[in-house]
C-alpha cells in the first residue's frame, strides 16, 4: 500500500509539498449518475422543468466547482485548470442521467479531485433543480474512470477496461484520446 503523505511524522495534517515535482500534462475523467423517475427524466430531456435548463445549469455548476476544488477539499492544492468539459447522457432504460467530466491541467499535481467534485456538483444540481417533482432521486457511482500524467502515470478503472472500452460509443470520451 502506498504511503499517505498528508500527515507529518507526528501525525498532524499537512498539505503535501509538490515543489520538487515535475510539471506534466494531467488529465482526469470522472463519472456518475442520477437515478430518477421516468417522468422526471422525460421533463429534463424535454426542457419542461420550471427552474430552467437542468443540464445546462448543472454543467455550469460542475465547471464552477472544479475551479474551486482547492477551497472545498482541505488538502487539495489550488490549481490552474486548462479545461473542464461535462457531458450528460439521458438513459431511458436506467431512468437516469449519466454524467462524465473531463479535466485537463498542466502542473505538479493531478486533477482527479477536480473531476470528481465537478461530477458530484453537477449531480447535486440536477437533484436541486428537480427535487420539487422527485425527492427520491439517487446520486450513484461517482468515480474516477481514468487519470494520466505525473509520476504514477496512467490509471484506468480495471472493471471499465473490460466492459466499457470494448464497446465503442458507450462512454462519451474514448480513453485512448487521453
Amino acid at each position: 500500500m502506498a504511503k499517505l503523505s498528508h500527515f507529518d511524522p507526528e501525525g498532524r495534517a499537512r498539505m503535501v509539498d509538490v515543489s520538487a515535482k515535475r510539471v506534466t500534462h494531467r488529465t482526469a475523467v470522472a463519472s456518475g449518475r442520477v437515478i430518477m423517475k421516468a417522468e422526471t427524466l422525460r421533463r429534463i430531456v424535454d426542457k419542461e422543468i420550471e427552474k430552467g435548463d437542468v443540464l445546462g445549469v448543472a454543467r455550469v455548476a460542475g465547471i464552477m466547482a472544479a475551479k474551486r476544488t482547492g477551497e472545498i477539499i482541505p488538502m487539495c492544492h489550488p490549481l490552474s485548470i486548462d479545461s473542464v468539459e461535462i457531458f450528460f447522457r439521458p438513459e431511458a432504460k436506467r431512468c437516469g442521467v449519466y454524467i462524465e467530466t473531463r479535466v485537463k491541467s498542466t502542473g505538479k499535481t493531478g486533477v482527479e479531485m477536480e473531476a470528481l467534485l465537478a461530477t458530484g456538483v453537477a449531480a447535486l444540481t440536477i437533484y436541486d433543480m428537480c427535487k420539487a417533482i422527485d425527492r427520491g432521486m439517487i446520486l450513484v457511482d461517482i468515480k474516477l474512470m481514468k487519470k494520466s500524467g505525473g509520476k504514477s502515470g496512467i490509471y484506468i478503472r480495471p472493471a471499465e477496461k473490460e466492459k466499457d472500452l470494448k464497446k465503442p460509443g458507450k462512454l462519451l470520451y474514448s480513453y485512448s484520446k487521453i
